[in-house]
């Protein structure tokens, strides 16, 4: 008999989370066996309270048996959760054959401070008559205390207007990165939670804090712009302690603080950080240190209600890398090259005199001759200036990351030979789970996956940015709805995509309007561009897509609707979107000269997206049984096509607009059918291939454009269109020595200069959406939305990719969904298909006939592998249920 498992237990996508915030957390687990076509039929799971392990005399809910398939995201139904409850939970399930499995192992969440009115602590700041507010130079904050013994559990909250570090008896508490993050400050303010159990000792302790401008109060922006949020940085800490014989305790942040400055003479994200390690910062957490010398906090006065829990994953160092090499430019500079365009920072170990100054600058590229490049960083100085307190010393930036493969170093003593080992490159992201892999037989292909991946990883910090190394690096609507569904194959971005969602809700405006960049820091004039403001309904639809999510629909519902409205209401025809300020097809490559909008109609893009968010803001509305608003808006849709018709479409079935992304939006967004939909298909096929196999498309008409041709019948122009190798294509880059994906097809030209300094980003991921296309139309790895969240999984190999083989995978919330085909000899393709308990699958197979089809070594027509096999005009369709399959189709 097989066995049946529950093993990896998740609370709110996190295993064993601290700090949860919300009140009805969602359950998922997946199921592990050695049988095949493996269903779960019913569920049981179990909660108690408590701190120690799970305790069937502390249950606070009992599901009981629930007949359902459902393992992922089961609602918590108990009775209401207490703020700081730790809570411990098992699952049991039953599959259709009868078949129970034991109880899984244990798995914890800790619940965080529910409401504003759990607060106890203070906002506190340096007193001002002593520390000046405005200074550049880090705060730092302390308070000694005294703990009693048998400490049973002891959770830090804390949050800052500004940046912040902890450190707690001389050690930092938690690996986190760049907290709170960035969020809507003056509607979202996140707070984290930290369990420092093992930190503590009997008897004294001591806490200490470091405060830095950040997001909050820092510069940002290109103008530029500082005290964006507020003028005053300040920090909000509780230490709550529980000790063994019942009793609590709890140490907050108060005016019995202390404050000072320190070594960090200025830390500013875009800049970087400038430190004086002659100064003194050893200790000045430690229990005992002197710090009579220090000066008064006061409290700020500044409100709490818009606080709550952390809602994503944390930035994290998650990888560090050694240099690959030691330059001597031709203009006489001192150079390490890191090997990789990469997000982060320098980590130093020095061994140099008292008083040494190091100037470390940042860049992405060298020049063609060789020589150090910053001209594209426009007024971001990306430095950090180092004084050496002599003796061994160890150094990185605490509130400044920097983009960048190269690191120029000034100051280094001639006398001292500079050893590379001394250098380590931190790489710093929002630490989202790796889920996805696609590899080919074609490198420069496999080299394009690795660019996508990275130019993700640089740009996922905290907020989806557009660029992470000039006086940028904001979270433009625009880049993260084209690029959202690659993103989601490449890591598990709901928790990073639900707060950025969050922030978008807050910051919309009163009329629908979205603003251009989350959080908006451009000011209430720049908003609502189409393919930019629509992400308030291509985002919160991708994630239920691809993770099954209701929640997401439930809470941006209002926001969606409302960014339909605001379309409406636009010009004199609320079925056209034919006025107002739109980016248009931002650098299409069919511009006017010297234009950053390509050639394509603003009005026809606006109204191909007015009408695909609504289309999707329908499916919304049907998925939550809103059936009014469905209907309502089914049609709104329709009138909105009806009108895209009179306006864009001749009587003959021409569009009226002769450019490539004006074929690829509505053909994508299915605003055409039937005759006009094949014509416009053919024409588009037609442009690339005038093209000689180039496209023309920017930020708008790119992400979709191998899509439209794949799905229409011309899969082989969108291979030859993306194995193209000269500019402008995908591989281009990547013969200049591209590690990340570009913001310019021709960001250095083939001369060896680059195609400008004023905006020139070399980590740019909006183009790496050709990703979705490498997961979905080449190795065939997708879903059915009918079923979203990979539920129910379609498999659409495409072995005519002028490839010998192609592999994708993909660590869904049921488990690993896998697709691999290869080229044999004689015409043979041999695929391999892999779906997880609990999922059925359809696989498509081009080209097969029943004959000629063996699965796992058994003709097709005789084995029990397979649920059922359907013959279709271009192939057979085969039903599968969880298990692996391996195929081999002779003649296909």
């Amino acid at each position: 008999m097989s066995t049946l498992q529950v093993v990896e237990l998740r609370c709110e996508y996190r295993k064993d989370p601290v700090g949860i915030g919300v009140t009805r957390p969602r359950f998922s687990w997946k199921l592990r066996s050695d049988g095949v076509h493996v269903l779960q039929r019913a569920y049981r799971i179990q909660v108690s309270g408590g701190l120690e392990g799970f305790r069937e005399e502390q249950l606070v809910w009992d599901s009981g048996i629930v007949e359902s398939d459902q393992s992922v995201l089961v609602n918590y139904e108990g009775e209401p959760l207490q703020s700081r409850g730790r809570y411990h939970y098992r699952v049991k399930v039953w599959d259709r054959s009868g078949q129970e499995s034991d109880w899984s192992d244990p798995a914890m969440f800790e619940m965080g401070l529910l409401d504003p009115a759990d607060w106890q602590a203070a906002w506190i700041t340096p007193d001002p008559d002593a520390i000046d507010p405005q200074a550049k130079e880090i705060f730092m904050l302390r308070k000694p205390f005294t703990a009693e013994n048998g400490v049973r559990r002891a959770t830090l909250y804390a949050t800052a207007l500004g940046m912040y570090e902890l450190e707690l008896n001389g050690e930092r508490v938690g690996d986190w990165q760049y907290t709170p993050g960035w969020t809507s400050y003056r509607h979202r303010l996140q707070v984290q939670a930290y369990d420092v159990t093992a930190h503590l000792q009997e008897g004294d302790n001591a806490l200490g804090a470091m405060l830095a401008n950040g997001w909050y109060k820092g510069i940002l922006g290109w103008k530029p712009q500082g005290n964006l949020y507020g003028d005053r940085r300040a920090l909000l800490l509780e230490l709550h302690i529980d000790y063994e014989d019942g009793t609590s305790q709890v140490v907050t942040s108060d005016t019995t603080w202390r404050a000072s400055t320190g070594p960090i003479l200025m830390s500013e994200i875009y800049h970087g950080e400038t430190y004086d390690a002659r100064l003194g910062k050893t200790g000045w957490s430690d229990v005992g240190y002197d710090d009579s010398g220090w000066a008064a906090v006061v409290q700020l006065d500044h409100p709490t209600d818009m606080l709550l829990m952390q809602e994503n994953e944390p930035a994290r160092i998650t990888e560090r890398l050694k240099p690959i090499a030691l330059i001597r430019t031709p203009a006489g500079e001192t150079v390490i090259d890191m090997g990789q365009n990469m997000v982060g920072r320098i980590h130093m170990r020095l061994d140099l005199p008292a008083g040494t100054v190091l100037t470390l600058k940042h860049a992405e590229v060298l020049d063609r001759e060789g020589n150090f490049y910053i001209g594209n960083l426009r007024s971001a100085k990306k430095t950090l200036t180092y004084t050496c307190k002599g003796g061994g010393e160890e150094y990185e930036p605490h509130f400044s990351f920097q983009g960048f493969r190269y690191v120029k170093i000034e100051g280094w003593p001639e006398d001292v030979p500079l050893e590379l080992e001394r250098f380590t490159g931190h790489v710093i992201h929002t630490d989202m789970k790796p889920s996805g892999r696609f590899e080919c037989s074609h490198e420069l292909l496999n080299q394009l996956q690795r660019n996508i991946v990275w130019g993700q990883r640089g740009n996922f910090l905290d907020v989806p940015t557009d660029c992470p190394q000039r006086d940028e690096r904001l979270g433009w609507t625009g880049d993260a709805q084209v690029f959202i569904r690659t993103a989601a194959f490449n890591y598990g971005i709901y928790p990073f995509f639900s707060k950025w969602l969050h922030d978008l809700k807050a910051d919309q405006l009163d009329n629908g309007g979205v603003p251009f960049v989350i959080p908006n820091m451009l000011g209430p004039n720049s908003h609502s561009s189409a393919a930019w403001g629509d992400a308030a309904v291509i985002c919160p639809w991708t994630l239920y897509v691809c993770y099954g999510d209701q929640r997401i629909l439930e809470e941006q519902y209002d926001s969606m609707k409302a960014w339909i409205e605001y379309i409406r209401a636009q010009g004199d025809n609320e079925y056209l979107w034919n006025t107002g300020f739109h980016f248009g097809d931002w650098l299409g490559l069919d511009a006017n000269s010297g234009d950053y909008v390509g050639a394509t109609p603003r009005d026809l893009i606006a109204t191909c997206f007015y009408a695909y968010s609504t289309e999707l803001f329908v499916r919304t509305a049907e998925a939550l049984g809103r059936t009014e608003d469905a209907a309502k808006y089914r049609e709104l849709y329709e009138r909105i096509v009806e009108a895209f018709h009179r306006e864009f479409i001749t009587p003959s079935g021409r569009l009226a607009a002769h450019t490539q992304t004006g074929h690829v939006l509505p053909l994508m967004f299915g605003l055409v059918d039937g005759e006009v939909k094949a014509r416009l298909a053919k024409t588009l096929a037609e442009y690339v291939k005038e093209k000689n196999y180039h496209l023309t498309t920017g930020f708008v008409g790119t992400p979709y454009l191998c899509h439209v041709l794949s799905e229409n019948g011309y899969h082989d122009v969108a291979v030859k269109l993306v194995q193209q190798e000269d500019y402008p294509g995908w591989l281009y880059s990547i013969h200049q020595g591209a590690t990340t994906i570009w913001e310019h097809w021709d960001g250095i030209k083939p001369d060896g200069t680059f195609w400008s300094d004023d905006m020139n980003s070399y980590n740019h991921y909006a183009y790496g959406s050709i990703g979705d296309w490498l997961y979905r139309a080449v190795a065939g790895l997708d879903l059915d939305e009918s079923q979203p969240g990979y539920k129910r999984i379609l498999f659409r190999p495409r072995p005519d990719s002028e490839l010998t083989y192609a592999k994708a995978s993909y660590e869904s919330e049921y488990g690993l969904v896998r697709s691999e085909w290869r080229l044999g000899e004689d015409g043979i393709v041999m695929y391999e298909f892999e779906l997880p308990p609990n999922t059925t699958a359809r696989a498509k197979l081009p080209g097969a006939s029943l004959a000629g089809v063996t699965v796992n070594g058994v003709a097709a027509g005789q084995t029990a592998g397979v649920l059922a096999i359907h013959e279709e005009d271009d192939g057979l369709a085969l039903e599968l249920g969880s298990g692996v399959y391996r195929i081999v189709v002779a003649g296909a």
